[in-house]
């Protein structure tokens, strides 16, 4: 067996010194990589915290506007997916005579065009109609709630001798198509 020479006091110290040195070393370098693996992770989580608030926000944008489209549909008694692209514009025709019915309002001739153009409209319907001035008021006003999309494009009224409030109505009203995406998202200058 070998055997190792004595050690003196100062051997010992240089010993200790070189022990205490290479672990502060260890400790700085492995305390260096851990710090940079920590701060690399606090990024990705930063990343991550700022992509699940954008998708956040981004999701309560689309719970407001479903919200909204719920509350006119409701309003509006407007469901768009259940409207048959074929019989929309009779559908509406009747709707709107029935309306006017039950207001005491009397439709008279009623004609359909099919729409011009590109734009969303899907035909025009014009009609005539008589009857007393609030009976029409009130025509007017609950043509929102016939369950079709309906867009008032004109109105005249003229004043009838056939007693105190009549009135005759010639309307023009457009039978918009939900189906067909706008082009563009700028409103046209009137």
């Amino acid at each position: 067996m070998i055997q190792l020479p004595a050690m003196s006091d100062r051997d010992r110290r240089t010993i200790r010194i070189a022990a205490v040195a290479i672990a502060i070393y260890l400790a700085l370098f492995g305390g260096y990589k851990v710090w940079s693996f920590c701060a690399q992770q606090r990024a990705d989580y930063r990343e991550l915290q700022a992509t699940a608030r954008e998708l956040r926000d981004r999701a309560v944008v689309y719970q407001q506007k479903a919200l909204v489209v719920k509350k006119m549909m409701d309003d509006y008694h407007l469901d768009p997916a259940r409207l048959p692209r074929e019989t929309v514009v009779a559908g509406a025709s009747a709707a709107i005579q029935q309306a006017a019915q039950a207001g005491g309002f009397a439709v008279g001739s009623i004609r359909e065009t099919a729409a011009r153009g590109s734009g969303r409209a899907m035909a025009t319907v014009q009609l005539e109609g008589v009857g007393p001035a609030s009976a029409a008021l009130s025509f007017l006003a609950g043509l929102n709630t016939i369950g079709f999309p309906l867009l008032v494009d004109s109105v005249q009224f003229t004043s009838l001798n056939g007693g105190p409030g009549m009135v005759k109505m010639s309307l023009t009203i457009v039978v918009l198509d939900f189906s067909k995406q706008p082009e563009t998202s700028e409103v046209p200058h009137a």
